[in-house]
């Protein structure tokens, strides 16, 4: 199943694309995609439907962020081996991990506001593990199974916020307002043969600038998810974004920082693309 949310920003209906692409609403059955319909009873109820019953939306409807408030939003630093490479940073021996605040959440193709005092922005195309379960001190196997799906993340990053200013805590760099563009559905792990083997990319003005494959990550996805149940308890609706490969502006030299007018394009095989375009803060 792909899972999404459609409307305006903070009107969002929860929908599912049917298979002929189509958006169909979900709201008659759940209220939202987040916490409280991604348990297996809900998400079963969910599959039983007769998809093409449900009301067809028309038009093109913005789309939300495919998970709605969920209660943690983490993200794993330098977890795949090419981009830890190129930023000339030794492979973790244990998962790195941080925060992004909830409210840098936005929808896939919402504009990506540049902040206040801002100098060096940068772009990650990544793939994020949204809970499905309860889980504490799960094993790997469980974990697997606590996962509700997968969907595309671009870790927007303003490099002087995380490094010059950042110390050891990355988080002031990764949370600001619009740098957590989420979808642009969440898709179950039944729609992928392997998720450890999914090509990424990303491009900034047309130009190719990251290309990358789930394949090259240090520590997987279901790996991941246990480890973290390790330090605290996941829930339902929680996202864990899990790392970029090479090819950010931090990497390269000169670094092409993000500036207002850009436009960012990503997608990941099976989980879809998104569109950003750089913005000043108004």
């Amino acid at each position: 199943m792909k899972l999404l949310r459609f409307g305006d920003k903070g009107a969002e209906k929860p929908g599912i694309v049917d298979l002929n692409g189509n958006i169909r609403d979900l709201s008659s059955i759940v209220n939202d995609i987040d916490g409280g319909s991604l348990g297996a009873a809900s998400m079963q109820k969910i599959r039983s439907l007769n998809v093409e019953d449900l009301p067809l939306v028309g038009g093109n409807p913005r789309l939300g962020s495919c998970i709605a408030k969920p209660g943690k939003f983490l993200a794993i630093g330098l977890n795949f081996s090419d981009h830890a490479a190129e930023t000339n940073s030794p492979i973790p021996k244990t998962p790195i991990v941080f925060y992004k605040a909830d409210t840098s959440m936005s929808g896939p193709n919402d504009d990506v506001v540049q902040p206040k005092n801002s100098t060096k922005l940068d772009w990650e195309i990544e793939i994020a593990v949204v809970i499905g379960e309860r889980l504490s001190y799960a094993d790997e196997s469980e974990a697997a199974r606590g996962i509700a799906g997968y969907c595309v993340v671009n870790d927007v990053s303003e490099r002087a916020f995380q490094i010059d200013e950042g110390g050891s805590q990355w988080s002031k760099g990764k949370g600001c307002d619009s740098f957590g563009p989420t979808g642009p559905w969440l898709v179950t792990p039944d729609e992928l043969a392997d998720v450890q083997n999914l090509g990424m990319w990303l491009d900034v003005n047309g130009e190719r600038m990251q290309t990358g494959n789930t394949s090259t990550m240090i520590f997987g996805c279901s790996f991941l998810v246990s480890y973290l149940s390790q330090f605290m308890t996941l829930m339902p609706g929680d996202i864990i974004t899990t790392g970029t490969p090479p090819g950010v502006a931090l990497g390269r030299t000169p670094h092409p920082w993000l500036k207002p007018g850009d436009v960012i394009t990503l997608g990941i095989d099976g989980l879809g693309s998104q569109r950003q375009n750089v913005v000043a803060l108004g």
